[in-house]
């Protein structure tokens, strides 16, 4: 594809990146790891801006929040301490899926989020911890939750900044999940839980997001409705699973049909949750 490509720039500021996206036009693309882009193989790319230059590679704590640069890369993310010690380490565990380890040396979350993958393996757990994306456009910088970032398959909004963590509810146990061909592969089905029980043993606070099932990584809403304020036992995870496959929108493709598919996301949810319980040392 890169015989297409009649310019590439290299900026130091994220106005200056803007400003060189903004003149390509619809010809012009952003890139740091460029992982998925070069299997994307777009054609109509004229132009490409490497914002790896632009001060967006950090993990760090903002407020109460952590933050985390969009050019940081998943090798990064998987080894950092602060991450692996947020939320049980699922967002380190999600990103060490991110393909081999030399993919994990060049892959960045902001690719991972800004392709618009629905299988993107970081989106599902940062979706369960209720994560934000900052984006800059010419007029600024805002924030915005990620359940809003999705428009569809690979359709998202401006140049992502950072991702900001707000801090996880106090006992919350946590799950990542993924169903690949391979161990190098992109995900078939891949699930992020995350479940904090009170003294009684009823989910007090729940979040089930999923991937690669639907147009876009999804927040499973109505089966985390369906859990809230229960004892957790067989029977409600069987309750939750059964809402969970109504609320999932497979496709059959060259990996998987929308059957398998289906079921295998009541099988990650089950684990999930079940693995969440055993944190809080429920039994099941």
């Amino acid at each position: 594809m890169f015989d297409t490509v009649e310019a590439f720039y290299r900026p130091d500021t994220v106005r200056e990146a803007l400003r060189l996206l903004q003149n390509g036009k619809n010809r012009a693309r952003v890139v740091a790891g460029g992982t998925d882009l070069v299997v994307e193989g777009d054609r109509s790319i004229r132009v490409l801006i490497d914002i790896t230059r632009a001060g967006l590679s950090y993990i760090r704590r903002k407020g109460k929040a952590c933050v985390i640069g969009a050019t940081t890369t998943m090798a990064t993310i998987e080894n950092s301490p602060a991450i692996r010690a947020l939320a049980g380490g699922t967002l380190a565990r999600a990103a060490a899926t991110c393909g081999s380890v030399q993919i994990r040396n060049m892959a960045t979350l902001g690719g991972n989020l800004a392709n618009g993958s629905p299988a993107a393996d970081t989106a599902t757990p940062l979706l369960a911890l209720d994560a934000e994306v900052v984006l800059a456009d010419a007029r600024g910088r805002r924030r915005i939750p990620l359940t809003e970032f999705y428009s569809g398959p690979r359709k998202t909004k401006t140049l992502i900044v950072e991702v900001a963590i707000p801090v996880p509810p106090r006992g919350a146990r946590w799950s990542f999940q993924k169903l690949g061909r391979t161990e190098d592969d992109i995900s078939l089905v891949n699930a992020a839980a995350g479940l904090q029980l009170d003294s009684k043993g009823r989910a007090k606070w729940v979040r089930i997001a999923l991937g690669a099932v639907a147009p876009t990584p999804i927040r499973a809403v109505n089966a985390e409705k369906l859990l809230l304020g229960r004892k957790v036992d067989r029977s409600a995870l069987a309750q939750v699973c059964d809402e969970v496959e109504r609320e999932v929108r497979p496709i059959t493709d060259v990996r998987a049909s929308a059957e398998y598919r289906r079921e295998m996301c009541r099988v990650l949810v089950r684990r999930a949750l079940e693995e969440c319980a055993a944190g809080t040392g429920c039994s099941l």
